[in-house]
C-alpha cells in the first residue's frame, strides 16, 4: 500500500500536500481500496471557506457514498475537473491525477494536528 512520507493524513483517510499556503487534498490509497470502484466525485464547495473537519464534497463508489472532510480550515480554490469525466483516476492514482481539491489554508497551526505517514500507517494497521 502506498503511503507517501511527504504528505500529511487525517483519521478520515484524506491526504494533504502543502506548498506554502496552498494545499492539494485527496483520499488515500487505503480509502480508495476500501471504497472500491469510484464512479463520481462531487465538490459543491468551490470558492467557499470551510472549517477543519467540515464536509467539502462526496465520493461515490459502486456500493456506497462517502463524505470528504477538510483536513485544515481554508478556502476551496480549485476542483480537479479531470474527475468529472474520469473519476476512476482516484482509484488509479490517488496521490497524483486523482487529487480532488486545492485550497488556501487559513489556519496553518492546524497542520500540526495531522498525522505523518508513520502515524497513518499505524492507524490503518500497517
Amino acid at each position: 500500500m502506498n503511503i507517501p512520507a511527504d504528505l500529511k493524513y487525517t483519521k478520515d483517510h484524506e491526504w494533504i500536500k502543502i506548498d506554502g499556503d496552498i494545499a492539494t487534498v485527496g483520499i488515500t490509497d487505503f480509502a480508495q481500496k476500501e471504497l472500491g470502484d469510484i464512479v463520481y466525485v462531487e465538490v459543491e464547495t468551490l470558492d467557499q471557506t470551510l472549517d477543519r473537519d467540515e464536509v467539502f464534497g462526496t465520493v461515490e463508489a459502486v456500493k456506497t457514498v462517502s463524505d470528504l472532510f477538510l483536513p485544515v480550515s481554508g478556502e476551496i480554490i480549485a476542483f480537479n475537473e479531470l474527475l468529472e469525466a474520469d473519476p476512476e483516476k482516484v482509484n488509479n492514482d490517488p496521490y497524483g491525477d486523482g487529487w480532488m481539491i486545492q485550497m488556501r489554508i487559513s489556519n496553518p497551526s492546524e497542520v500540526a494536528d495531522l498525522l505523518d505517514s508513520d502515524s497513518y500507517k499505524e492507524l490503518i494497521g500497517l
